[in-house]
């Protein structure tokens, strides 16, 4: 494996992982702009082939690599790809469709694997949610709440490498290439739509919405979309099902929440997510029912396993890679991950509602 990106997902999750996961994974080159991160991490993980930039990297005798870095992931998996590399890319997968339809034609035209590394597909309890989703009837509601919070109260008991000031020209270089595909994507929107596309939309719900697509499948109708300084709320219908999503961030306590609450009339489940950054924190599993027309009712709660989802789909890309298989997160799955986060901007703005929000259309040239 290389790795594109020594920063803070990587040094919390991925790399651990993958050395757990010896048998299957050997670290054998790293890629920063950051010298200090990068310097600091090849010690850590005893991996001596560092490079400042991706491009050097790919050109090493890999099997395959692991994008992590800021920005769009999709130059470095396009170029991979053509390498004969199989590619896993931290979400989002890209900015726009565009970029999305470009990264699934270089993977299939090379005959790899690539797949979106999308950790809570791969929680064994929303596995089980999703068998027991199944026997619900008369699903009506759907609600997924996210309630955002700090993040170094999560994150600072770990022994992290803040990588050093990156030159200004390259700073400048790496947010003019976000300005111009987040423009590719959304338009000339205002400033507003444009912070909520890249850090709350890709950068956080782009999660939750594959997760939602998950359970759902694809959704019939974007029937509302609001975007405020705090928040996000975006509404679904999936038949005669409604789904309502929320974001908000609530920065002043370190609580973070994310829920998925499924509400039929004879039967409740609600999935808990704990934060992402805890390892092997599970998530947790409610489920209520009763007796119609009487005041009983009952409630269970279940923890699936301690398994960590982070570590569940690097087994899961390994598979893929060595066997062929399908990732359930493939990146021709998640281009309608790139499509939604389009659509919420594109009702928003029109404050009209829009049908099949999750093709991936391909418009005039924008």
């Amino acid at each position: 494996m290389g790795i594109i990106g020594c920063g803070l997902i990587a040094q919390v999750m991925h790399l651990h992982y993958l050395r757990e996961l010896a048998d299957r994974f050997e670290i054998v080159a790293i890629c920063d702009v950051s010298e200090a991160a990068r310097t600091a991490v090849g010690l850590d993980y005893g991996v001596a082939r560092q490079f400042a930039a991706w491009q050097d990297l790919i050109a090493e005798p890999l099997d395959a690599v692991l994008v992590l870095t800021s920005g769009s992931h999709a130059p470095a998996a396009i170029a991979a790809a053509e390498a004969g590399l199989h590619v896993l890319v931290e979400k989002p997968m890209c900015f726009s469709v565009l970029e999305g339809r470009a990264m699934v034609d270089a993977a299939t035209k090379a005959g790899v694997t690539m797949m979106v590394a999308y950790n809570k597909r791969y929680d064994p309890a929303y596995v089980r949610l999703l068998e027991e989703s199944r026997t619900l009837n008369d699903l009506r509601l759907l609600r997924i709440t996210t309630l955002e919070s700090p993040l170094e109260p999560y994150v600072k008991h770990y022994n992290l490498h803040r990588g050093g000031a990156v030159a200004p020209d390259v700073a400048e270089g790496l947010a003019q290439d976000n300005s111009a595909r987040i423009t590719a994507a959304i338009g000339d929107a205002d400033p507003l739509s444009r912070w909520a596309y890249h850090l709350v939309l890709l950068d956080s719900l782009v999660h939750e919405l594959n997760a939602m697509r998950g359970v759902m499948g694809e959704p019939d109708r974007l029937e509302f979309a609001d975007i405020r300084e705090t928040g996000v709320t975006a509404i679904f219908t999936f038949g005669p099902t409604q789904c309502v999503l929320s974001w908000v961030d609530l920065p002043g306590i370190a609580r973070y929440a994310m829920e998925f609450d499924l509400y039929s009339p004879d039967r409740r489940l609600t999935l808990s997510f704990p934060s992402p950054f805890l390892r092997n924190a599970p998530s947790i599993l409610v489920s209520e029912g009763g007796s119609p027309g009487a005041a009983s009712s009952w409630r269970t709660e279940e923890i699936t396993s301690f398994e960590e989802s982070f570590k569940q789909e690097l087994v899961h890309f390994y598979e893929c890679a060595t066997t062929g298989r399908t990732p359930t997160t493939s990146a021709a799955d998640s281009i309608h991950d790139i499509a939604l986060c389009e659509a919420v901007v594109q009702v928003h703005r029109s404050r009209t509602p829009r049908d099949k929000p999750s093709e991936p259309a391909i418009t005039v040239a924008r």
